[in-house]
C-alpha cells in the first residue's frame, strides 16, 4: 500500500491509499473504494487486500473533511463530493474503474455515475446509495436533531477502543483498526473525530438535499446493490422498499445482500470483495 495526496479542487487534496498488484493485467479493472459519513479509507483495507489477491488494483480514499484529507469549511453537497471523485480518477489516470461506495459513499457513487457517465465502468452500492432522509423526516431540523453525531472529542482512546471491540466482537482486526482511524489521537491519550461536528452536519445537510431516486434513470453503467441483511436491518423503516425501488429504477442493476452490520465492508471484507470480483469475472461490469 502506498499513500499520497491528490489535488481535486481549489484548496482540497484527498489522501489516497493505492493498492497495486505485482503484475497488473489490462483485463482487470481497478476498484475505487469510497467510505461513508464520519468514516475513512482504512475501513476498506480488508476489501482492498482481498481484491489484490483476486488480481485487482484498488484505491481507497479519505473524502473531503475526513481522515487525512483537506478539511475545508465547505461545500459538502453530494454533487461537489462526486466531482472530487471524478477529479481523483482523472488525476490518477484510472481507466474506467469500478467505484464502490458504502453508506453516504454509495450516494456519492450514484451521483458520480449520473453526472460523469464516462468516469466509471460500474458502481457498487454497499448498504447505501438509496439513502434519502428527506423522505423519512418532516423537516431538515428533525433530520439534524435525530442524526447529529455524539460529541466524542476529549474521550480517551482506551475507552473508545473498548467500546468498538465490545460492539463488534466478530470483526477482523482490519475493521477495528479502520474504525479507530476515524479519530485523531493526542499525546494525553484522548481522541477527536477527524470529521468535526460542524462538518458532519454539513455533510448531513448535503444528504438531506440529495435525491438519489431522481438520479437512477441517469445511471447508465451496471450497478451492484449490496445491502446489509439480517433481522436488525430488515426492521429499518422503509429500507427494503428503498432498495427495491433502486433495483427497479436503475437501468442495469443486480442485488447481492450480505448478512451483517451496516459496515459490512469492515465486518466481512472477503465476502464483500469476492462479490465485487465475481461480478467482474462474470462480465457484469463489461
Amino acid at each position: 500500500m502506498e499513500t499520497r495526496r491528490v489535488p481535486v479542487a481549489d484548496g482540497v487534496e484527498l489522501a489516497v491509499d493505492t493498492w497495486p498488484v505485482a503484475a497488473a493485467s489490462p483485463d482487470r479493472a481497478t476498484f475505487v473504494l469510497v467510505h461513508g459519513l464520519a468514516s475513512n479509507a482504512r475501513l476498506w483495507d480488508g476489501v482492498a487486500a482481498r481484491l489484490n489477491e483476486r488480481g485487482h488494483a484498488a484505491v481507497t480514499v479519505d473524502q473531503r473533511g475526513h481522515g487525512r484529507s483537506s478539511k475545508p469549511d465547505g461545500p459538502y453537497d453530494v454533487p461537489t463530493v462526486a466531482d472530487d471523485l471524478a477529479s481523483l480518477i482523472a488525476a490518477l489516470r484510472l481507466d474506467r474503474p469500478v467505484v464502490a461506495g458504502q453508506s453516504w459513499g454509495g450516494n456519492v457513487a450514484v451521483e458520480l455515475a449520473a453526472r460523469r457517465r464516462d468516469a466509471a465502468r460500474g458502481i457498487v452500492c454497499v448498504d447505501g446509495g438509496w439513502f434519502e432522509p428527506s423522505r423519512t423526516f418532516a423537516s431538515w431540523e428533525a433530520c439534524r436533531d435525530a442524526l447529529a453525531p455524539p460529541r466524542l472529542a476529549g474521550r480517551r482512546l482506551a475507552e473508545v477502543e473498548g467500546y468498538i471491540r465490545g460492539a463488534h466482537p466478530d470483526w477482523p482486526e482490519s475493521g477495528i483498526a479502520g474504525t479507530l482511524a476515524n479519530f485523531e489521537r493526542f499525546p494525553d491519550g484522548t481522541i477527536a473525530p477527524w470529521l468535526t461536528f460542524d462538518r458532519h452536519i454539513a455533510v448531513l445537510r448535503g444528504m438531506w438535499e440529495h435525491h438519489p431516486s431522481k438520479r437512477y434513470r441517469d445511471v447508465r453503467v451496471p450497478v451492484l446493490l449490496m445491502p446489509a441483511g439480517g433481522e436488525l436491518h430488515e426492521r429499518a423503516a422503509g429500507r427494503e422498499a428503498a432498495v427495491e425501488e433502486a433495483l427497479a429504477a436503475l437501468p442495469n442493476a443486480r442485488l447481492h445482500p450480505v448478512t451483517g452490520d451496516h459496515d459490512i465492508h469492515a465486518q466481512h471484507p472477503v465476502e464483500v470483495a469476492d462479490a465485487m470480483a465475481d461480478a467482474f469475472d462474470e462480465g457484469f461490469f463489461a
